[in-house]
């Protein structure tokens, strides 16, 4: 990342929606609190998952990549989108280099990674 100069790490995180969708649901709830990024990084899904016909009061443990990405200090960027070829929901990411957490620079800024 340092090498090339780059400021932000974008992408996506998906989640199964094997539930139909309540797990994704309920994870997009608990975690957009604390980590929704500021307005001018917001972005909308096309296909966004239908989160009112969803429940969203169970109490979901992040899986792994997530909590990893929201420890680092990375933001998800608005609803998760459905991915119905998948059966997914995919959060959009945003991890900007300067909110890297120091136990996590490493990884990202070490030349060769």
């Amino acid at each position: 990342m340092q090498d090339n100069g780059y400021d932000y790490l974008i992408g996506c995180a998906s989640v199964s929606m094997a539930d139909g969708g309540h797990f994704a649901a309920s994870l997009y709830h608990r975690i957009k609190d604390r980590h929704l990024s500021p307005l001018e990084y917001r972005v909308f899904p096309r296909c966004p998952l239908p989160l009112e016909r969803l429940r969203c009061d169970l109490d979901p443990e992040a899986p792994a990549l997530i909590k990893d990405y929201l420890r680092a200090g990375a933001w998800v960027c608005g609803e998760p989108a459905w991915d119905p070829d998948f059966n997914t929901a995919d959060l959009p990411i945003l991890m900007p280099m300067s909110r890297v957490d120091g136990r996590y620079a490493r990884h990202f800024m070490e030349r060769g990674n």
